[in-house]
């Protein structure tokens, strides 16, 4: 007969915090027999209810803390697999923390107070995969996603169980937890073109100390009298300027770039209220009011179809090549069930068109045979439309991971590099109708910042009335590195 071991708990660490959402997220339910192809997860005693799984949380944060101690692309590291437990053989390993599951709430609530709930605000987004070839619209390829509104509020609740053997995870929590609290975790769908970004902003904290009876009771009463609120989570749990269990092994490169909307822009978004416009330019709210918005989906889009058109410059007699830089970039396109798919490692945040406005234009289609106009075809449009103070700003973040050569990774600097390029002198258009003029944007300034852990190198970009100030002797190495860059031999032997 075998005989249970107890845990031998010492201490409960409870801790509440607010998650507001920056952009709209798709938190799924996988339910395919609804009016929309991707509807959201809901509370099923109350439909109005949005609900966030503690899995969905718990997923995110293991997969942060994981990257942050052993870099992006790492199997595994003894921090994660400690604080979350892990599966050896036959055998597994429970984890130390409890993550609760997560309904809306109000945006104004208390967490030292037992909080309320409040129904959710949706919208929708269309979405279409574009033929690399004749960046058009694929045939069959349309879908809908139910998004939930930028400003959703969800209140969630995490509960670590310390022993004598395992305070080390008390840190390992709180890094994954300050992740949360930066912004540098996103939940949901598509988190890499831009959804699901979110932060909290509110903590509160109790620790229950199980040796004690007043610290048993505590917890067995759920006491909230003992907690402390705050807005930084180290300052909470007493880790403030200590030294933590593993320093950050990240290494990004990220273009943070600001643009000017000289003419007008226009992605369509879905179907409108009665009335409007058949074309309107995608607004999304934000705050109180719906905003013109550079969505993350259209831009990586437009981003792929150019950096593909690069590689095929470079290598024009060597399609295998040119598909595994952008593939590795970007991520495989699923053409059929056999393919594996396989993460982006680039991350495209949507982005607020600022200055812009909204003015309706008419235009009608023209007979290519007489030159009068084509019967019935008389159509209305709603561009965002720029000007001298109109402006955008675009984020794209490059993970590098670290099992790749240092070839490739300097390859795809390299790449991005000639598509900011593009972008910069407006030769690669965003959103819909480039063909008529739209879309095109003017580089103002821009930062590029290498990320290697602690180590951190930086260029400037800043577009004056005389020319461009930047230090492009550093970043033409790049540029090189991508016209010499050979796919591994490896990979070249499996795409035959």
């Amino acid at each position: 007969m075998n005989e249970r071991i107890g845990r031998n708990v010492s201490e409960r660490v409870v801790i509440s915090g607010l998650l507001v959402l920056e952009t709209p997220a798709h938190f799924g339910n996988g339910d395919p027999a609804t009016l929309t192809d991707m509807t959201l997860a809901r509370d099923p005693l109350d439909r109005s209810l949005a609900l966030l799984t503690g899995a969905s949380v718990a997923g995110a944060l293991r997969a942060y803390l994981r990257e942050y101690a052993g870099g992006y692309g790492a199997d595994g590291d003894d921090l994660s697999e400690q604080l979350f437990g892990k599966i050896e053989g036959n055998f597994s390993h429970q984890s130390w923390l409890m993550v609760d599951d997560a309904l809306s709430c109000p945006v104004d609530s208390q967490l030292a107070t037992p909080g309320g709930y409040a129904p959710v605000s949706v919208e929708l987004r269309d979405g279409v995969s574009i033929h690399a070839a004749t960046r058009t619209a694929e045939d069959g390829k349309k879908y809908d996603v139910e998004l939930l509104q930028a400003g959703t509020t969800f209140r969630l609740g995490f509960e670590l169980l310390l022993t004598k053997n395992n305070a080390n995870l008390l840190a390992a929590l709180a890094i994954a937890l300050r992740g949360l609290q930066a912004g540098e975790i996103g939940l949901g769908q598509r988190k890499r073109r831009g959804f699901g970004q979110c932060r909290v902003t509110q903590w509160h904290v109790r620790r229950y100390n199980l040796g004690t009876p007043q610290g048993l009771i505590g917890w067995l009463d759920d006491d909230l009298a003992v907690g402390k609120p705050g807005k930084d989570i180290m300052a909470l749990l007493d880790l403030k300027g200590k030294t933590l269990p593993t320093e950050d092994r990240r290494a990004t490169f990220t273009i943070d770039a600001t643009f000017a909307v000289p003419g007008s822009l226009l992605i369509r978004s879905g179907a409108g209220a009665p009335g409007e416009p058949d074309m309107v330019h995608l607004r999304s709210r934000r705050g109180e009011a719906e905003a013109p918005i550079l969505s993350g989906t259209s831009l990586a889009g437009a981003i792929r179809g150019r950096a593909l058109r690069i590689a095929n410059t470079i290598w024009p007699q060597d399609a295998d090549q040119a598909s595994y830089l952008i593939d590795e970039t970007f991520g495989r396109r699923i053409e059929k069930h056999t393919d594996a798919p396989s993460g982006s490692r680039l991350i495209v945040r949507e982005s607020e068109l600022e200055g812009t406005r909204a003015l309706v234009q008419n235009r009608v289609k023209l007979d290519r045979f007489t030159g009068g106009s084509y019967p019935q075809a008389l159509f209305s449009q709603e561009p965002a439309i720029g000007g001298a103070d109109a402006t955008v700003n675009i984020v794209l973040t490059l993970r590098q991971r670290v099992t790749d050569p240092e070839p490739l990774r300097k390859a795809q600097i390299g790449l991005l590099l000639l598509i900011l390029k593009d972008l910069w002198t407006g030769d690669l258009p965003v959103g819909g109708e480039s063909s008529v003029g739209r879309g095109r944007l003017a580089g103002r300034n821009a930062k590029l910042i290498l990320q290697q852990g602690k180590d951190e190198t930086t260029w400037q970009l800043e577009q004056t009335k005389t020319g461009l100030n930047a230090t492009p002797i550093e970043l033409e190495d790049y540029v090189k590195a991508l016209w010499a860059y050979q796919m591994p031999k490896k990979q070249r032997k499996e795409a035959k």
